[in-house]
């Protein structure tokens, strides 16, 4: 599997671009880059000011082979964080195929975990902040080719991955021109979708790796999702893959039983959250539907959280 995700990665992401050998030494580099923590997706999205920055500490690797500069690829984890065994192990087989990667825990530069954070407001949030965030801090790296930077994420991460494909997010939080070269999602979430119409996605492809025993986001989910795109006139730039008899997180090597997670968030009775310039909607029964009140607020007295039903 691995092994064709590097062909695929260096297709879309690397395409054409090659570097010349010389005398620098590729390595592992400890590195921080700054983000910041969002309260809700409507902040991010009005671009409203942040409580403050946060550090983030990374580790930027490159392959043996020495190149002017390289392609490369941010590695985001799952709810329950960076782990050698999965995240590592990718960024190790990508490195083989002559990308640099760089690896990070959103959830414990913050102090916390994704267990803590699951379902509120703000926890996919801060990882699209800190994926382009990480994206800024590689384009201005010397080593890197700025054009070709792909982002790779799993469960939580891939619904990271697939969320920084959307034009609005990508402007609200990188208002250059950067953008990621490809965007690969294993097992997303199934939070969100774009609403459908012209320029809602940057235009960098994306490829979904789903499981069709994948009980905490059913296949129908993305079906009926891209069913919408394509009806609406306006098909979202996914390519899916399905793995006959993989669960969610079949990646994780020592999740060795299949099962649902019912302690972690699913998105499985949830509709999919589309996020257009008016606001937000629901999709349901293939169609847009409107909020019936404001969502994606914070908390307070008069105003509870609004949490959608997040078990099985």
């Amino acid at each position: 599997m691995y092994q064709i995700l590097c062909v695929l990665m260096a297709t879309i992401a690397y395409g054409t671009a090659a570097g010349h050998c010389q005398t620098l030494q590729a390595g592992t580099t400890t590195i921080t880059f700054q983000s910041a923590t969002y309260s809700d997706m409507r902040q991010l999205l009005a671009r409203e000011a942040t409580t403050g920055a946060v550090t983030i500490k990374a580790t930027l690797n490159f392959p043996e082979e020495t190149k002017d500069r390289y392609p490369a690829v941010i590695v985001v984890h799952t709810l329950a964080g960076y782990r050698d065994a999965n995240e590592g192990y990718v960024a190790a087989e990508l490195r083989k195929a002559g990308f640099a990667t760089l690896t990070y825990d959103s959830f414990a530069a913050r102090g916390t975990t994704g267990a803590a954070l699951q379902g509120s407001p703000g926890y996919l949030p801060i990882g699209i902040a800190d994926a382009y965030a990480a994206l800024r801090f590689l384009s201005g790296e010397s080593r890197i080719d700025a054009q070709h930077i792909a982002i790779i994420g799993f469960s939580y991460g891939a619904e990271v991955a697939h969320l920084t494909a959307f034009e609005a997010l990508r402007s609200a939080l990188n208002p250059g021109p950067d953008r990621f070269a490809a965007h690969v999602a294993f097992y997303p979430g199934g939070n969100f979708g774009a609403l459908a119409e012209p320029g809602a996605y940057t235009g960098s492809p994306v490829l979904m790796l789903l499981g069709d025993k994948d009980d905490n986001l059913p296949l129908t989910k993305i079906e009926s999702y891209l069913a919408y795109a394509r009806a609406a006139g306006t098909p979202a730039p996914i390519q899916t893959i399905t793995y006959p008899g993989a669960y969610h997180a079949w990646t994780v090597p020592d999740l060795t039983t299949a099962r649902f997670y019912p302690d972690l968030v699913s998105t499985k009775k949830c509709p999919i959250i589309l996020l257009g310039p008016k606001g937000p909607a629901l999709l349901i029964d293939g169609e847009a539907k409107p909020f019936d009140r404001p969502p994606l607020v914070p908390a307070s007295p008069q105003r509870p959280a609004i949490r959608w039903d997040l078990t099985r």
